[in-house]
């Protein structure tokens, strides 16, 4: 069985998909990196929001974000893939159908994204390229990228 796309707006999700997306963002976010910080910003209810299902399971997912809302470009964001399912390399289909996204949902192919630096060469093979130096956010080293 194969891991199902689905890209939704806020107001289309079902309360099941939206908690388990939260949830997911959650374990990985805030559990797993011990990390306190507010994941709820606002910005979901504006972002579509890309998500992998396997075996009726979210596994994956990330925020599609229109430009001028987290940056003057548009954005890819709390891109996560549940660690139990790292080792099928879904966070690079999860990137593919991501960029894919914001070009068909917004006609856009300028991406900025802030990426914490420990997977700078993982962005780096979708074509990203940093454009700032190193800050934190929220304790974790992160870097803005772009994708032209």
């Amino acid at each position: 069985m194969a891991i199902q796309w689905k890209t939704k707006p806020f107001e289309a999700l079902s309360v099941n998909e939206l908690y388990d997306l939260l949830k997911l963002r959650s374990e990985i976010f805030v559990v797993q990196q011990n990390c306190v910080y507010l994941d709820l910003d606002g910005k979901d209810k504006l972002a579509l929001h890309l998500f992998g299902e396997f075996e009726g399971k979210v596994v994956a997912h990330a925020r599609l974000i229109k430009p001028g809302i987290s940056f003057d470009n548009a954005s890819i964001g709390r891109v996560v893939v549940d660690a139990n399912y790292r080792d099928r390399k879904w966070g690079h289909d999860l990137m593919r159908e991501a960029i894919t996204g914001i070009a068909l949902h917004y006609g856009e192919s300028k991406i900025t994204i802030g990426a914490q630096l420990y997977l700078k060469k993982f962005y780096e093979s979708h074509g990203f390229v940093q454009t700032s130096e190193m800050y934190l956010e929220d304790d974790i080293p992160h870097i803005d990228m772009n994708r032209e």
